[in-house]
């Protein structure tokens, strides 16, 4: 296997306050460098979490080649763990109830359907260079006034006198 024969992503998420205005960012890249990515997205009302997570989910929907092994890196303990130690699974079979962002879990499951993808856990702010980079892409992307709308939070925040 060369070293483009597999994909590297890197994510970081963000909320000044939290619940605030939020942020992701990316860096997709081939492990040899030849090709590299950064995407970044802001949000005018959300949690860290859901920006660690949809930073993910996005990241992966942008992969043409679903047949490449990918290796997910995220300061994320909370997704990381998640995964890894099975959480999820057990989440899903309970239907997700009383889990924190079920909208977003369900799109995780859905997304990574098919993949061949391991994720591993870095030390955030801790000079891990792409891990510093997606965090100074995510910060900027929750300063710069944001306008998306992370519905799945917002619509879970509503009282029932706002519906209508």
């Amino acid at each position: 296997m060369s070293a483009t024969d597999k994909i590297l992503i890197f994510t970081d998420g963000s909320a000044l306050g939290n619940p605030g205005p939020g942020g992701y960012g990316i860096v997709m890249k081939t492990p040899d460098g030849q090709l590299e990515k950064t995407f970044s997205k802001g949000f005018r009302l959300t949690t860290n979490n859901r920006m660690e997570l949809l930073a993910i989910i996005d990241a992966l929907k942008k992969i043409k080649n679903r047949n490449l092994p990918i290796e997910i890196y995220t300061d994320s303990k909370y997704v990381v763990d998640a995964v890894n130690q099975k959480w999820l699974n057990k989440w899903r079979m309970q239907g997700f109830a009383k889990t924190k962002n079920p909208d977003l879990w369900r799109e995780f499951l859905k997304t990574t359907q098919g993949l061949n993808f391991k994720i591993a856990w870095v030390k955030g702010h801790n000079n891990h260079p792409e891990n510093e980079q997606c965090d100074r892409l995510a910060v900027k992307a929750a300063k710069e006034k944001p306008e998306h709308i992370d519905t799945g939070y917002e619509k879970s925040k509503e009282k029932p006198e706002q519906l209508f």
